[in-house]
């Protein structure tokens, strides 16, 4: 049984930061595509940041380049997102993905994927 449980979002004024992490059970964080989407209010849900482990690719949306970080404790079997410097347009459900099998990251979202609950993060 999959398990993706996040954890680290809060309530941050204009320029503050915030960790997400994202813990796996029942999964191995070294595969496929994993990574982190958002949903703001009245939006629909975006791709973040995500890394691609063949290849060794690593995605990061043009609103977040250089202030968001993505990272992964393999011995942990943990995600995690660093985010400096956040905006209001920050402000989102933050969900942490990893593929299934025959699953895939694309455009937007991700494919034949495990979510988690999301957690909340807000910036005013």
């Amino acid at each position: 049984h999959v398990q993706l449980v996040e954890s680290g979002g809060g309530s941050v004024q204009p320029g503050g930061s915030l960790t997400l992490s994202c813990v796996a059970s029942g999964y191995t964080l070294n595969r496929g595509c994993m990574g982190w989407f958002r949903q703001g209010p009245g939006k629909d849900r975006e791709r973040v940041a995500t890394i691609m482990i063949l290849g060794a690719t690593t995605y990061y949306a043009d609103s977040v380049k250089g202030r968001f970080t993505i990272s992964q404790d393999n011995a942990k079997n943990t995600l995690y997102q660093q985010m400096n410097s956040l905006k209001p347009e920050d402000t989102a459900m933050y969900y942490c993905a990893a593929t299934g099998k025959g699953g895939y990251c694309s455009g937007r979202s991700c494919f034949s994927c495990f979510w988690g609950q999301g957690t909340q993060v807000t910036v005013s």
